[in-house]
């Protein structure tokens, strides 16, 4: 089932041997200063995993005494925060140990607090343990803005009262100390934070600007003793500036910085012992501040190297095997793809599976709350989905550039006479133009084949002026063309179809189909018949072509967008024998058109479904890379999104009451080429409707952004990467594939981006509503009909403007968060940017097709000049 050929494994071998080359490369060992036997003291928060103070959830003595105990022989002193509840006893906890304790009193707006954590600590002196080696009144205080600074002096003046001798300071961060001087007049020494992360300071000079700011404040306080009472580097959360997060950045930071305050004799407290996981309101980076981690595990070496990512072998690893997995199912049908595209796929591969592998081990790293592991699980399902998606855009790119495997068929050498089997011509109408249907039986009584005729089944068309001039037309020609008029008559486009089938000549061996507004080649049937001589060839297909994208630019725009499926998605499906059947411009043969029970009448795409059903009997089709007829475009916004919303719509109808044969579990003759171009068609179609999902709860998360900007922080920079980089892939391989198989040019590839993407909402509440219903009737599109007003083309796309204008709003009011500047947070602006494009597009080219005089320069009104018309030459030329 799973084989990948020798010359995969030897790019597979090359391309991972180079990988892993790199990551050790990149994970050379960053020397550092070593750790000192022993510090002078950390902060000591003993809070373990389900512990918080502000759910008044403390820790037990014994757990203290544990903690205390792992740190008595690496640290001379520890510093405290609270008296509250079992706080209090970490002197007389310490005491038995040696080690020293700088208690702290919380100090806060709440003055009943206060006064208790002061009460608190004056029964502690009075226990008198003799390792209090300083008390610190307040910790931010004037930070958070919460007290004035002469109302802390008074409390440090109270504290000082009773404090025995034992010197008294105050905790704030060193500007803060600079801005309210006063302050030293009431303390008997300095104690200033200073943490570099959040001042965006890179790592490399970080230790430098630590003690930078320590001499500024000696020489602003030359007469007290100065303690840097908080200096730290957190191992996970934001970038912030030039300051990134890490195991690594931490360990050497923090090691520079000991190996300095060593030289400099200078006192401090390392922030701190342990992982606090309680601390949000820091955002993520809070939790992660430890030299331990929650489990007391040491997070870094104390002495050897430094690694940026220690486990690098085994994330290589798994990368690799999810590598060959992934390409065992990708490369398991490469009969015709050249090296160049099995190495494209390698390369796309091994990229999708490195970031996959590296989001799993990140979030790994993590400290999660339930609602967390909620998030990051939605997460990583998106990011699957992405990745399958990702992988089958990968695989139509590679198989259109470096594919060789292009069937063909041959016509007669010339002087040779084929086989002319009998044709039956189906024209279904409904309430058509009459001028165009005439039209369009003139072209076929054109046809440069003589053993042919004409079936025409106008069904339900109430209105006589529509049916009758066609049915006079058929009755003056020669018997070859026959009007039927039937009302009512169920089932639509496939009723109809199915009654013609009724009525055709019994030595009729092909049934073909066109629609009621095409004009087709004189030598449509000449050559197309010729494929089935093949006896296996039950359909033989040929491009739906237009012939008025030259009518405005609207109708350009739309064409381009058409031609890529036609001449590249069509092209390489061929190659498997999985083209996708269309209702129009298709030959059929008619004995298995009977076994298959004709068209399906409860499918709104009876065309592809019934494509389909003949492949699972086994038959092989031909799609012939050539325009042998031209019809007509919809002629405004919302009937082409009426059409694609019919398309996609019942292409999750076709799945559904097709699935037990993709999964299997009914017998059928498809092999797994057919399984994967069919299934992959549609993933493009099924992540619209999972973007649209996305995007609502996008938008969700950012109001709580807005409202909440402490606690609801960007998703993490990865999970924002991937579908930035997915819509960056999806457009970089429309340009170069609409370049390489239908030489557009850059207009005409960004024209039928912007059409695509103004159908991604349609397509999107398409699929959605295809999971839960079985039919919405069938929509046909209508021919040649009037354009809309300014007005009612904006009314046309209401959901597309609100979400898009949603969205855009969105990213706006996150821009002027405090926090707009970090690189999360642009990334996810960013993204809510590029998620409103596609309403955006829907907007303007909804407003674009009512200006019907508007120039275009994407269409030259030269059929055999445009996308389509050269197509066969394109094909031929990429083959050579």
């Amino acid at each position: 089932m799973f084989k990948i050929d020798r010359a995969s494994w030897i790019i597979i071998s090359l391309v991972g041997a180079l990988l892993l080359s790199m990551w050790a490369i990149f994970n050379r060992p960053d020397e550092a200063p070593s750790w000192p036997d022993t510090i002078e003291g950390v902060s000591f928060s003993p809070f373990r995993a389900g512990q918080s103070p502000q759910k008044t959830d403390y820790p037990s003595e014994e757990q203290i005494s544990r903690d205390l105990l792992l740190l008595s022989d690496r640290v001379k002193g520890v510093r405290t925060y609270s008296m509250e509840e079992t706080l209090s006893a970490i002197p007389r906890l310490a005491a038995p140990l040696g080690m020293k304790v700088t208690v702290g009193v919380w100090i806060s707006a709440d003055i009943d607090r206060n006064w208790k954590e002061i009460g608190t600590l004056r029964r502690v002196l009075a226990e008198d343990t003799n390792n209090i080696t300083g008390i610190v009144v307040g910790n931010e205080v004037l930070l958070r803005n919460e007290i004035t600074a002469r109302q802390l002096s008074n409390y440090v003046d109270i504290v000082r009262s009773m404090a025995n001798g034992i010197p008294v300071t105050v905790a704030e961060t060193w500007d803060v100390w600079l801005k309210n001087p006063e302050l030293a007049d009431h303390v008997d020494y300095v104690t200033a934070h200073v943490l570099p992360y959040w001042e965006g300071i890179p790592v490399g000079i970080a230790h430098d600007y630590v003690f930078e700011r320590y001499d500024n404040l000696r020489k602003t306080f030359p007469y007290k003793p100065l303690v840097l009472g908080e200096v730290g580097w957190p191992s996970e959360g934001r970038q912030r500036g030039g300051a990134i997060p890490s195991m690594q950045n931490q360990a050497k930071f923090l090691r520079k910085f000991l190996q300095g305050a060593e030289s400099r004799g200078a006192n401090y407290f390392v922030l701190e012992a342990f992982d606090q996981i309680w601390k949000t309101d820091e955002g993520a980076v809070g939790r992660y501040w430890g030299i331990f981690n929650a489990e007391r595990e040491p997070k870094f070496p104390f002495a050897d190297p430094v690694r940026p990512v220690p486990e690098w072998r085994a994330i290589a690893g798994f990368s690799l095997a999810f590598t060959v997995l992934i390409l065992a199912l990708l490369l398991r049908d490469s009969r015709g793809l050249v090296h160049g595209g099995r190495g494209f796929l390698v390369i796309v591969s091994y990229a999708i599976s490195m970031a996959v592998v590296w989001m799993v081990y990140d979030y790994s790293q993590k400290y999660m709350t339930w609602e967390q592991v909620l998030v990051g699980a939605g997460l990583l399902l998106a990011a699957f989905c992405i990745t399958i998606v990702l992988l089958a855009e990968a695989h139509e790119w590679a198989e259109t550039i470096w594919s060789r495997s292009h069937r063909r068929v041959e016509g007669h050498p010339e002087g040779v006479e084929g086989s002319s089997p009998k044709v039956s011509i189906h024209v279904p109408i409904h309430n058509e133009p009459p001028d165009m249907v005439i039209e369009t039986l003139a072209a076929l009584r054109d046809l440069n084949y003589s053993n042919y005729e004409v079936i025409v089944v106008d069904n339900n068309t109430n209105d006589d002026d529509c049916w009758q001039p066609v049915q006079q037309w058929c009755e003056q020609q020669e018997g070859s063309f026959f009007f039927h008029h039937v009302n009512p008559l169920s089932g639509f486009k496939a009723g109809a179809l199915n009654y013609a089938m009724r009525h055709t000549a019994t030595d009729a061996e092909l049934i073909a189909v066109i629609d009621s507004d095409y004009i087709v080649d004189p030598d449509w049937l000449k050559d197309c018949t010729i494929a089935f001589e093949d006896n296996e060839i039950a359909i033989v297909q040929a491009p739906q072509d237009y012939r008025d994208a030259g009518d405005s630019l609207f109708k350009s725009m739309i064409y381009a967008e058409y031609a890529g499926f036609f001449g590249i998605g069509m092209v390489n499906r061929d190659a498997r024998n999985a083209i996708i059947q269309h209702g129009t411009m298709t030959i059929v043969r008619r004995s298995v058109l009977e076994n298959v029970d004709g068209w399906s009448e409860w499918c709104i795409t009876e065309d592809a479904e019934l494509g389909l059903r003949i492949l699972e009997q086994g038959h092989r089709t031909a799609y012939l890379p050539h325009s042998y007829g031209r019809g007509v475009m919809p002629d405004n916004f919302l009937d082409y999104k009426k059409q694609r919303f019919r398309w996609a719509y019942g292409s999750v109808l076709i799945l559904r009451h097709h699935m037990r044969y993709f999964l299997s579990l009914s017998r059928s003759k498809l092999t797994s080429g057919q399984r994967y171009h069919f299934v992959a068609g549609w993933l493009p179609w099924m992540a619209d409707g999972l973007c649209l999902m996305f995007n609502i709860v996008a938008l969700a998360y950012s109001v709580l952004m807005v409202m909440f900007p402490y606690v609801f922080n960007p998703p993490e920079v990865i999970m924002t990467l991937l579908p930035i980089g997915f819509f960056v892939f999806k457009l970089s391989k429309m340009m170069v594939l609409y370049r390489w198989r239908l030489r557009a040019n850059i207009m005409q590839s960004l024209g039928a981006g912007l059409a695509g993407l103004s159908v991604s909402h349609t397509i999107a509440r398409a699929m959605l509503a295809g999971l839960h219903t079985t039919s919405i009737g069938f929509f046909r599109t209508p021919k040649m009909a009037d354009g809309h007003s300014l007005w009612q083309a904006i009314l046309d796309v209401r959901e597309e403007a609100l979400i898009g204008l949603a969205l855009i709003l969105a990213a706006i009011t996150i821009g002027a968060r405090d926090d707009a500047y970090l690189t999360d947070t642009k990334l996810w602006i960013a993204l809510l940017l590029i998620q409103s494009i596609p309403y955006v597009s829907a907007v303007a080219i909804s407003m674009i097709s009512t200006f019907e005089k508007l120039p275009t320069r994407l269409f030259n009104d030269k059929p055999e000049d445009s996308l389509l018309g050269r197509l066969s030459e394109t094909v031929a030329r990429a083959d050579r």
